[in-house]
């Protein structure tokens, strides 16, 4: 594990690149965010992790906007990771990439965590996600219970498993592009060139496209290469407390209905289902991605974050 420091872009924080091996050809990029004016004070550490076709930049920019420097300055340790293949991580994906979620969630994962408590003392993590990454993350944590005490809180931005819901979107986004169109290009291409086809901020390897094609369609929650039954873990585990938020702008990728079946399916755990809309008190009908990314989130549903991750759960209000 290595680190690299960058000069501040928006004092007060501190930003470096930390890099973790996790085998003896990848090696996967966090960029560490944290307030430079801590005094040694052991801060709350918090690994993100982004979705698919995506990569850690949904959750900060070098202008010092976004969630992640939001919470930094409100005193968090924050780790922003890119997941194999993606972002700063190396080697970038191409045709001959041959791993996928299954790896991000056996090994991934599990490094990340473990070198976030390596530089932080041990303390328990805030696990954060956006989109397919709050799959990958509870997944790891029903694959790998041992970790479930080390994890403080999780939060899941429009994270969904199965896509279950019936509209124009989904017919057009899921069933056409996802499901087909993109389909055959990954077959001809052998990957999935989501950036270069302006369908997404990063690339997919052919194995990853092909799971979560399978786990969208509502089929079991099982692995595809060893058979582990995620679905029949979750009856027995009990996850950290986790905050899900949904987008009522969010028709297929994170419909607050997928978003609730993603709750329920993940077993009986502390846990919260809150809708980001106007009718809910807030002031946008968020969509996918604005729900992190819009000028307006810090001051008004990531004070909600903040408020989950310090404990004070009952002051988040179930609505959905």
């Amino acid at each position: 594990m290595s680190s690299s420091s960058f000069p501040l872009s928006a004092a007060p924080l501190l930003q470096d690149d930390v890099r973790v091996p996790v085998d003896g050809v990848h090696t996967l990029c966090m960029r560490r965010i944290r307030p430079a004016d801590a005094a040694g004070l052991p801060l709350p550490p918090v690994l993100m992790v982004h979705g698919m076709m995506s990569n850690g930049r949904v959750f900060y920019s070098h202008s010092g906007k976004g969630l992640a420097p939001w919470l930094a300055r409100q005193g968090f340790d924050v780790f922003v990771a890119d997941l194999r293949g993606k972002g700063q991580s190396t080697p970038r994906i191409s045709r001959h990439a041959r791993h996928g979620q299954t790896e991000m969630i056996r090994d991934d994962v599990p490094a990340l965590h473990a070198a976030i408590r390596g530089l932080t003392g041990g303390q328990p993590v805030h696990w954060v996600s956006h989109s397919w990454g709050g799959v990958v993350l509870n997944s790891a944590l029903l694959r790998q219970p041992d970790l479930i005490p080390q994890v403080a809180s999780l939060v899941h931005f429009a994270a969904k498993r199965s896509v279950q819901v019936r509209n124009l979107s989904k017919a057009i986004e899921i069933d056409l592009m996802w499901n087909v169109v993109l389909r055959g290009v990954t077959r001809s291409v052998g990957y999935l060139p989501a950036r270069q086809l302006n369908f997404g901020a990063d690339n997919e390897t052919d194995k990853t496209h092909r799971q979560i094609k399978r786990w969208a369609k509502a089929r079991p929650w099982v692995d595809s290469d060893d058979g582990f039954d995620y679905g029949a873990a979750a009856r027995h585990t009990t996850l950290p407390p986790a905050l899900y938020l949904s987008a009522r702008n969010d028709p297929c990728r994170g419909h607050p209905l997928d978003v609730k079946r993603f709750r329920d399916e993940s077993g009986p755990h502390r846990s919260c289902v809150h809708l980001l809309s106007r009718r809910t008190g807030h002031w946008h009908d968020y969509d996918h991605v604005t729900l992190l990314t819009h000028p307006d989130a810090e001051r008004d549903h990531f004070p909600l974050v903040r408020r989950w991750l310090l404990g004070f759960y009952d002051e988040v209000p179930e609505n959905h």
